[in-house]
């Protein structure tokens, strides 16, 4: 069983974020802060110019300094701070989650669109790691998701739900003490938008009334496990990445599937998760299921 949550870092605002919000994570779950850097060609590039300057000493100041930044809201966290290399970053930091509860980075699109927020390396991480990743943006802190209680939100196939994903938001909500709300987006029969056809609003509220009961079967025997957990189902019409993206806005957690099965290109995220990721307004789980 693990004992640790990852959280990787590179000086940037982003890691910095993240690493803050592992920290919560780690106390919520009573378990140890493991911080990892993980050596690229850009460590010597952003050494500055001038003469060659002390790379792993430079390395070593960053850590101790990421370490500190979740030592002061977290004092008596055990925080373990190190630097790993022998690998290309995406390798590195998959085989470093290998044995942890989860992984967490910061998201930072490094091309020329704003709003999309998660780069390469992060995307490829997402696709291959085997325990739960999450990814927040700098500046990123709990969001309150309403008047009252925090808001985990999860997308829910209502016909062939994960039992890892739902579990894992259950969890998190649990731990929250916060509402989840179970996002199932579905669409109309494609005959409905053919030559601008517009259904009757019985047959729609049909359709409506279908999804809504396969969303509440999905839900009902996690339900009964914790009991604790207020749940708030929505079922909508749309995409079920646009669906997840509107919830986003309130929420202190997005939770998205993504499948173990390797593409003919090796592991790949889904488009529900793949959009979530770029353009949800909170910080994104991406839980790995069969």
């Amino acid at each position: 069983m693990s004992t640790y949550v990852l959280a990787g870092v590179d000086g940037s605002p982003e890691s910095t974020t993240a690493a803050r919000w592992a920290a919560a994570e780690a106390v919520r779950r009573g378990l140890t802060l493991r911080l990892v850097h993980a050596q690229t060609w850009l460590d010597y590039i952003n050494a500055g110019p001038g003469e060659p300057a002390d790379v792993l000493a430079l390395t070593t100041r960053m850590l101790s300094d990421a370490r500190q930044a979740v030592l002061d809201p977290y004092p008596g966290l055990e925080v373990r701070a190190e630097l790993i290399g022998g690998a290309e970053p995406v390798n590195a930091l998959a085989e470093a989650a290998s044995d942890a509860e989860l992984l967490v980075l910061g998201s930072r699109g490094l091309g020329g669109f704003a709003g999309l927020l998660v780069g390469s390396v992060g995307l490829a991480v997402a696709g291959r790691c085997e325990v739960p990743a999450v990814f927040v943006r700098a500046g990123e802190s709990e969001r309150p998701g309403g008047p009252d209680r925090p808001e985990v939100v999860v997308g829910v196939d209502s016909r062939d739900p994960s039992p890892e994903v739902v579990e894992f938001a259950f969890h998190e909500a649990a731990r929250r003490g916060a509402v989840l709300r179970a996002v199932h987006g579905w669409e109309p029969p494609p005959v409905w938008g053919y030559a601008g056809w517009v259904p009757p609003l019985a047959e729609a509220e049909q359709f409506r009334a279908i999804e809504g009961e396969l969303l509440t079967e999905a839900l009902t025997g996690w339900r009964e496990k914790f009991p604790e957990v207020e749940v708030v189902e929505d079922s909508r019409i749309g995409t079920g990445a646009s669906a997840l993206v509107d919830a986003s806005t309130d929420a202190c957690v997005v939770v998205v599937g993504r499948r173990r099965r390797p593409h003919h290109a090796g592991m790949r995220l889904g488009p529900v998760a793949h959009a979530v990721l770029h353009h949800a307004q909170a910080p994104v789980a991406v839980v790995p299921h069969d």
